[in-house]
């Protein structure tokens, strides 16, 4: 049975939801960002961007815009009431100093024994793009991952060992992807949650390393976004 995978949105919400209240939670570049549209409405989430803002809100409407107020990656954005500014070393004093209960980061590949690779050493005309993630990777009480699936081209993402420059070594708790819910276990990959539809056989068959499903493995629901 075909299923459609999750889009960004969706994997962004899903992610929000396992938010607890009173966490520092940083959003890294690109989809990560959008989490912050998604925050449960009861719980008070302090988002921070690694360029010193801590009270991150949504990201900014076309009417919102404001070139005072971007994140890391030069998106505009919102601030939520309480938040502060401040220079990216306070920023990142917050990071190395573990002051950081979740980060939420982008990723190309993890491995079973939670390696991450989130940036690439070649990007053309650009050289190498690091930022932050490397020290929020090492910094963060708790790191997890929001990523397609596979790639365009339908190779896994989830891989036995990471292809691309490691960002960090074992330091990835759970992965939000377009098609499943995983943790990172002393075991390796163990689905928590999957797309409803989707079965275990055919997620295995997009997943680069062996993968166990939790006795309580549930069914992965998202709003449409």
């Amino acid at each position: 049975m075909s299923v459609t995978p999750l889009n960004r949105n969706q994997i962004a919400w899903r992610a929000a939801q396992d938010l607890e209240n009173g966490q520092y939670v940083n959003l890294g570049l690109g989809m990560p960002v959008l989490s912050a549209n998604y925050a449960p409405g009861e719980r008070e989430i302090m988002f921070q961007s690694e360029n010193g803002i801590v009270g991150v809100g949504p990201v900014a409407t076309p009417e919102q815009e404001d070139p005072d107020f971007v994140d890391a990656g030069s998106q505009f954005i919102t601030l939520n009431q309480g938040a502060s500014l401040a220079d990216s070393t306070h920023a990142f004093a917050m990071i190395r100093g573990g002051h950081i209960d979740v980060t939420l980061l982008g990723g190309f590949e993890v491995s079973p024994n939670g390696d991450l690779a989130n940036w690439d050493a070649l990007v053309p005309n650009k050289g190498p793009l690091v930022g932050g993630a490397m020290d929020l990777a090492s910094g963060a009480k708790s790191v997890r991952v929001v990523m397609a699936h596979v790639n365009r081209d339908g190779t896994p993402r989830l891989v036995e060992k990471c292809s691309y420059p490691e960002t960090g070594f074992g330091c990835v708790d759970r992965v939000y992807t377009s098609l499943a819910v995983i943790d990172i276990t002393p075991d390796g990959f163990l689905a928590v949650e999957i797309l409803d539809g989707l079965s275990r056989e055919d997620l295995q068959a997009q997943t680069g390393a062996p993968l166990a499903f939790a006795p309580d493995c549930g069914v992965l629901t998202t709003p449409d976004l």
